[in-house]
């Protein structure tokens, strides 16, 4: 299996000590800690994007940038872009730049993403989220494996013999679809052999299976080889300690105090948003969340990758307000006392080749 480390770049109060650090210090952290990951061995690192929300990544092609100036070998990945709500154009134009800056080493995750709120800040119908997605998706596509591109759809003026500069750095990044609680992603992932990527972030692991299903099903249906259905995973969360009882005792009210944070009551019910696993108990026992000690989240990786058969798996450490050197020193655990131990019981070919 290979690893990445993802920030969606949160800005909100410490959950318990109510401190709130500036934005210049907020991104500082996170490109710093994109550097600690690729000098702990991490094969990717991910920025997402939020327009709306508790959250300083609007422009995640600025933060990739800077990352890919400090850093020589690891991947640089979106978690996700919302390619609904954007000009595919200028996405091509903006990663194609990153790719070449960074010499290839960009892939980007696509969705329609997690925050209802940015298809009004972006004059979009919400309920066309999935109409948007796909048109504008397969658009990016022809601007990446294409030259003198015409083009025309419903969402954006016809294009008339467009090539895109610059061109990415060695031919398309690779593109996967960021999956979190409809088929839709599955659906067009499969249809164009692309990747998935669940979210695997809030939901019980059955929901998040049916998803993953449904692509492998869909993408032989489609007439791909279903050997290169690749799959990757996301984590609510990653908190380490020597023995479950500490991890308990260290995290339960900082864990806990952040599920009330984040508790969204406008969007009670709704699947994908507010987690079902209220108490630390709960998250360690059932939740995607990695929280334990090294062994009880080795067991639950594999447990995951039994069920997901996924080739990469993603993990955050700055979701609970930990200080920059704890999130440091918990990649630098993961890295040495869990990663191995997954990689030789899940080896992946991903990345392994061009």
């Amino acid at each position: 299996m290979k690893f990445q480390v993802l920030s969606l770049i949160s800005h909100a109060p410490h959950p318990l000590t109510g401190r709130l650090p500036s934005p210049a210090d907020r991104f500082d952290e996170v490109i710093e800690v994109g550097v600690a990951a690729e000098r702990l061995g991490y094969d990717a690192y991910a920025v997402g994007e939020r327009h709306a929300g508790a959250f300083l990544s609007s422009s995640p092609t600025v933060v990739l940038g800077a990352v890919a100036a400090r850093t020589s070998r690891i991947r640089l990945l979106t978690g996700v872009t919302v390619v609904a709500i954007l000009d595919p154009v200028r996405v091509a134009e903006d990663y194609a730049t990153l790719d070449q800056i960074s010499r290839g080493r960009v892939e980007l995750v696509v969705g329609k993403g997690a925050e209802a709120g940015h298809f009004d800040l972006f004059g979009l119908d919400e309920e066309r989220q999935w109409d948007l997605q796909r048109e504008k998706y397969e658009l990016l596509r022809r601007l990446w494996t294409e030259e003198n591109v015409d083009w025309e759809g419903e969402f954006r003026p016809p294009l008339k013999n467009v090539t895109t500069v610059p061109r990415p750095y060695d031919g398309a990044p690779r593109v996967w679809h960021g999956s979190a609680t409809s088929l839709n992603s599955p659906e067009l992932a499969a249809k164009h052999g692309d990747p998935l990527f669940t979210a695997n972030a809030i939901q019980p692991r059955s929901a998040y299976a049916s998803l993953i299903a449904h692509y492998r099903e869909r993408f032989a249906a489609y007439g791909h080889d279903p050997a290169r259905a690749r799959v990757a995973a996301g984590s609510g969360g990653l908190l380490i300690a020597d023995t479950a009882e500490q991890a308990v005792a260290r995290y339960k009210e900082l864990y806990e105090a952040k599920v009330v944070q984040t508790f969204r009551p406008d969007l009670a019910g709704k699947a994908g948003y507010n987690t079902p696993f209220r108490t630390i108990e709960d998250a360690i026992a059932d939740g995607p969340q990695l929280i334990g000690s090294p062994q009880q989240i080795i067991d639950k990786l594999l447990g995951y990758h039994e069920v997901y058969g996924h080739d990469l798996q993603s993990i955050s450490v700055d979701g609970f307000g930990l200080a920059r050197a704890e999130q440091i020193e918990t990649l630098q655990r993961f890295a040495e006392e869990i990663a191995p131990v997954v990689r030789r019981a899940a080896p992946s070919t991903l990345w392994d080749t061009p």
